[in-house]
């Protein structure tokens, strides 16, 4: 997923997931990158219930990938075939400011399907890796009923 850097100073317009300018996660973290239809069905999947929370989830500009926003340090456990988590050499990855989905994107190719809260929640790996399971059975029952 490529993300490009982005300065504004301009306010952003409310959504409905959030009212205020999103911030950055205030702590770095690592980036799990899977297929749009996989990721959506996680999405759905973890705000069922799997987990707390779900962290903020990029959407690329294609409408390709989906990157979920996980803990630093998750890149060097994960090998769950289909996706990957982009290891960032313990320096954790820092995203720029993109636009709530829907938004303009003039800027980048990424906008963020679930934008940052102040609280810096991202999604816990365990719980994605359950949801990226699930996902991934329910994609192949209902392709395998056409």
């Amino acid at each position: 997923m490529e993300i490009s850097p982005r300065t504004t100073t301009a306010e952003h317009d409310p959504t409905p997931d959030a009212s205020a300018p999103h911030a950055e996660p205030p702590e770095p973290c690592d980036l799990v990158t899977v297929p749009v239809r996989q990721g959506l069905e996680a999405v759905d999947i973890l705000r069922r219930g799997l987990a707390p929370a779900v962290g903020p989830v990029l959407h690329d500009g294609t409408g390709d990938t989906l990157g979920f926003l996980v803990p630093p340090g998750t890149a060097e456990g994960w090998d769950l075939p289909g996706s990957a988590c982009s290891r960032t050499d313990g320096r954790g990855l820092r995203l720029p400011e993109a636009e709530p989905a829907g938004g303009p994107a003039e800027d980048g190719p990424a906008d963020w399907l679930l934008p940052p809260g102040d609280d810096g929640q991202v999604t816990d790996p365990t719980a994605l890796r359950e949801a990226l399971g699930e996902a991934a059975r329910l994609i192949e029952a209902a392709d395998g009923c056409r």
